[in-house]
């Protein structure tokens, strides 16, 4: 029996980290034992882990200025350009002609050409302008930092725990395995100063 303390020491060390952990999330509502009211860290102080995360991410992750100009850059800009020359095709080609038949007795195709040309040119130039007035317009209506709290703050107790628990499952574990291996040294130790 004597032999068994440092495995005694070593199950209670991992009992007690894993209860520690446990007690992260549980129990999610608030409940009374022995006149103490107890509720597990993350449920208890959600609102506020959910307004911390929401000032880092706004503050340090993603500001709405990048957003911005990864928006209006000139390369971004040019993919568009594809669509929107088909869908000017598209309008020269059939839906001008559906509605003004007269013009295809009068324009040709290489005047059809240069108007689509004069178009691409226009709204090569109109583009930036349009993006930039949306993004400025985004930008006062957005609140990023309010929006992670939001989110955050209504998640489920369980999509919470999910959440920490699929990223910090690996942390846990180590936690609790060195929380074994530290009573178990502890054990050794107990028994060794019993010698003395």
């Amino acid at each position: 029996m004597f032999w068994l303390q440092p495995f005694v020491a070593a199950f209670t060390g991992w009992f007690t980290t894993w209860i520690a952990i446990y007690m992260l999330f549980h129990p999610r509502n608030p409940k009374r034992f022995l006149g103490i009211t107890i509720q597990g860290i993350f449920p208890k102080r959600q609102r506020q882990v959910a307004e911390k995360l929401g000032s880092v991410v706004a503050k340090e992750l993603i500001h709405f200025s990048e957003i911005a100009a990864q928006l209006k850059d000139p390369e971004m800009l040019q993919g568009l350009n594809p669509t929107i020359e088909k869908h000017l095709d598209n309008f020269l080609q059939v839906k001008l002609k559906e509605k003004l038949p007269i013009i295809s007795m009068f324009v040709g195709d290489g005047i059809m050409q240069k108007i689509k040309e004069g178009m691409m040119e226009e709204i090569a130039l109109l583009l930036p302008e349009i993006i930039s007035q949306y993004t400025d317009s985004l930008s006062e209506r957005i609140d990023i930092e309010k929006m992670v709290t939001e989110k955050v703050s209504n998640f489920s107790s369980d999509k919470l725990e999910e959440i920490l628990q699929s990223v910090m499952e690996k942390e846990f574990k180590f936690i609790e395995i060195i929380g074994g291996v530290l009573g178990f040294v502890i054990g050794l130790i107990q028994m060794g100063l019993s010698f003395l």
